[in-house]
C-alpha cells in the first residue's frame, strides 16, 4: 500500500507565504515525476508545478516567480513554496506522485487527499 499525506495549508492574508509538503509512506520503490495541482472554487483543476526525479522544475504561467516546487527524494517528499499569494490562490492543493511500488511492474499515478489554502485580500 502507498499512501500520500499532505500537510501545510491555512489561511493567510495576500502577500504572506505558506510551504506545502506532501511525503509518501508504505511500499514505495521508486517515485518518478511529482506535481502540484490545485482546484478553486467554481474552477477546473489546475496543473500548478511539476518536477522529475532529477529536478527540472516547471510552473503554470501564474504561479511562476512566486511559487517553488522542490523535492527530497531521501524523505519521498515534494514541497511547494508559495510566496507573494494572492486571493486568486485560494483553493485546494493535492499532490501526485508516479510512483513505482516495492515488487511491481510499472509506476502509478497516486493522489493525496487535498489541504486548503485560502488567501484573504
Amino acid at each position: 500500500q502507498v499512501q500520500l499525506v499532505e500537510s501545510g495549508g491555512g489561511l493567510v492574508q495576500a502577500g504572506g507565504s505558506l510551504r506545502l509538503s506532501c511525503s509518501a509512506s508504505g511500499t514505495v520503490s521508486r517515485i518518478y515525476d511529482m506535481e502540484w495541482h490545485r482546484q478553486g472554487p467554481g474552477k477546473e483543476r489546475e496543473l500548478v508545478a511539476t518536477i522529475g526525479r532529477l529536478g527540472s522544475p516547471d510552473y503554470a504561467d501564474s504561479v511562476k516567480g512566486r511559487f517553488t516546487i522542490f523535492r527530497d527524494n531521501a524523505k519521498n517528499t515534494v514541497y511547494l513554496q508559495m510566496n507573494n499569494l494572492k486571493p486568486e490562490d485560494t483553493a485546494v492543493y493535492s499532490c501526485t506522485m508516479d510512483i513505482m511500488p516495492t515488487g511491481g511492474r510499472r509506476s502509478s499515478p497516486f493522489w493525496g487527499q487535498g489541504t486548503q489554502v485560502t488567501v484573504s485580500s
